[in-house]
């Protein structure tokens, strides 16, 4: 599944070739990927077309492209009311791509675009597992008057399926205090804590492992004791390993991932805890203590930690 930075990783390639254009056509070649939309093709095709994209917009995993009416799109009242939502699931993926370029094997939506030199006239959501999609969705406000998420022209409306879910660490509006206030009246493991997205949204499997390796901290640290100056290390770890994450176009355990040009990923070379069973720590191998990356079964997944440099906690809460 995408994490944050996979996501990121698409909306920054779509926001340099989508924001400001518009959407001339519609094409569902497969209804299917758009099941979230209740109110079936031909309103989610109405919703679009004559459509401008005002910016690409993320929060934590979710990503959407709020829409304007072309006809006001460049005035002061061009205001989003609706967003077209995109949910990529385990293989979804959004390729710009020209007309001459043949259909992929799992193309399910396309979009034609308003011209624009040197840039592809179709935005194609390709999904061959079908587990993600598009919707179409409305906008609310903000509920603390900051923008949506991550975006090039902040404005404070969210998309409504995203309002549920927190800020993450990579929003400039995310706040410490909050989220360690949040974290401290919860008893739970802290790696538990992390994949809450009503706490901190954004971090999946894979970076909460390598945040909490290079916090030297275990995931099953008790959330009410920990400590503040820890708590921040640990969200400056999380920052440090979606940044280098985003450095590298984001990890690719599944070919099926690609950024909006097509190319995969390669963080998954430099993971120093997920993944790397019976491997030897990095960090202990560095002042020769010899110790094994330890794997363990963790809510229907797997954690991996450092036995040595992430010892055991003693009241830890699994």
């Amino acid at each position: 599944m995408p994490e944050l930075p996979e996501v990121e990783v698409v909306r920054r390639g779509l926001v340099s070739w989508v924001r400001g254009r518009s959407i001339i056509s519609v094409d569902v070649l497969d209804p299917r990927s758009i099941r979230r939309h209740a109110l079936g093709t031909e309103d989610f095709i109405g919703n679009l077309e004559g459509a401008t994209v005002a910016d690409v917009v993320r929060r934590g995993k979710f990503l959407w492209m709020p829409l304007v009416d072309a006809t006001v799109a460049c005035s002061a009242e061009a205001t989003p009311a609706i967003a077209l939502m995109a949910h990529l699931g385990m293989s979804g993926q959004l390729l710009m791509q020209d007309t001459s370029v043949p259909d992929e094997k799992h193309l399910k939506v396309r979009l034609r675009l308003s011209p624009r030199d040197g840039m592809p006239e179709q935005l194609r959501f390709v999904d061959q597992r079908i587990f993600g999609g598009l919707f179409v969705t409305g906008m609310v406000p903000t509920d603390d008057g900051g923008p949506g998420g991550l975006t090039e022209s902040p404005v404070a409306l969210i998309a409504q399926e995203a309002s549920h879910i927190a800020r993450d660490p990579l929003d400039p509006a995310f706040s410490f205090e909050l989220f360690f206030t949040r974290l401290r009246k919860r008893r739970t493991g802290l790696k538990r804590a992390l994949l809450d997205q009503g706490l901190v949204s954004g971090i999946g499997n894979i970076y909460a492992d390598e945040a909490l390796w290079r916090a030297k901290l275990h995931y099953a640290r008790p959330t009410d004791k920990l400590r503040r100056a820890d708590a921040a290390l640990l969200i400056d770890c999380v920052r440090e390993v979606m940044l280098d994450a985003l450095a590298a176009g984001g990890t690719s355990f599944d070919s099926l991932y690609v950024n909006v040009n097509g190319a995969s990923g390669y963080f998954d070379r430099s993971l120093n805890a997920y993944g790397r069973e019976g491997q030897p720590c990095r960090r202990c191998a560095a002042v020769g203590l010899n110790s094994a990356i330890r794997r363990e079964q963790f809510m229907n997944r797997s954690s991996y930690t450092c036995p040595v440099c992430q010892p055991r906690p003693r009241n830890g809460r699994w």
